[in-house]
């Protein structure tokens, strides 16, 4: 094993972390495929503990960016009232991903985490964006006070759908929130807000599954990545809030379906 090797895929992974887990094109998936070509040296269930743990590194990124949006108990009585109701809605649409990744998480990861179900999900969610740019132009909801609770829930459901790699968590929830009459950039936020619970809950699932002894290698993989998928997230975030202002996502969806044809190509030869 080659040490510098092996860090230097963490950076790369990082960084695609970064990138991809606020764009909806699958951070997930771009990791599977990377991966797929260029595999660390480790054991199964590290790798898959390390995807988790770069994710959290994003998920902090936006805690410290809407820090202010998040954080209830500051200011005015009304903000902390909007914002203890504005968690009620991220917890109420966390529970379907959140029932679903604990009874079907060992399955999901065994059957499913395949290059030839990313190509396949890639594609019809890259299709749904084109579908729902092109028929919803009603979108009502320009705050994230509007958002019901029978949005969340709904929001929610999609979020599950998320679970099959090449899917995009983001992705999805950002078309059911459109789809549900949410401006582009609230529907952006709500679906950065879901990542909180859900990701520090897969987080802790797979820390007490797969323990805390490993490495000093192992622990310079883990922490490089981690910060490198923060610093990352950073950036891609502010960039994303401002494109969403200004643009919709239809070059996103092209985007998933070039890749997944590139990806099946790669694949046939």
């Amino acid at each position: 094993m080659n040490p510098i090797l092996e860090l230097l895929k963490a950076l790369i992974l990082g960084i695609i972390q970064g990138i991809t887990e606020w764009l909806p094109i699958s951070s997930t998936g771009h990791m599977i495929l990377f991966e797929h070509w260029f595999p660390f040296a480790f054991t199964p269930a590290f790798v898959n503990l390390f995807f988790v743990l770069i994710q959290l590194g994003s998920i902090l990124a936006v805690v410290i960016l809407f820090f202010p949006k998040l954080f209830p108990f500051r200011e005015s009585k009304a903000h902390r009232h909007n914002t203890l109701l504005l968690w009620v809605k991220i917890l109420i649409a966390s529970v379907p991903a959140g029932i679903v990744g604990i009874l079907w998480d060992d399955v999901i990861d065994t059957v499913l985490y395949k290059p030839i179900v990313i190509v396949v999900t890639l594609i019809v969610f890259g299709f749904w964006f084109i579908w729902i740019e092109r028929n919803v132009k009603d979108h009502p909801k320009n705050s994230l006070l509007k958002i019901t609770y029978k949005d969340a829930l709904i929001i929610g459901l999609f979020q599950m759908l998320a679970l099959i790699p090449g899917t995009s968590r983001s992705g999805a929830t950002i078309l059911g929130a459109i789809w549900l009459g949410l401006n582009r950039t609230v529907a952006a936020e709500f679906s950065f807000f879901l990542a909180i619970p859900v990701m520090f809950g897969a987080s802790f699932l797979k820390l007490m599954k797969a323990g805390f002894i490993w490495s000093t290698l192992e622990w310079s993989v883990l922490g490089l990545g981690f910060v490198t998928a923060f610093v990352v997230s950073m950036f891609v975030i502010r960039f994303l809030m401002d494109y969403v202002r200004k643009h919709d996502f239809t070059f996103f969806a092209y985007y998933r379906i070039g890749l997944a044809i590139v990806v099946l190509v790669l694949l046939i030869v």
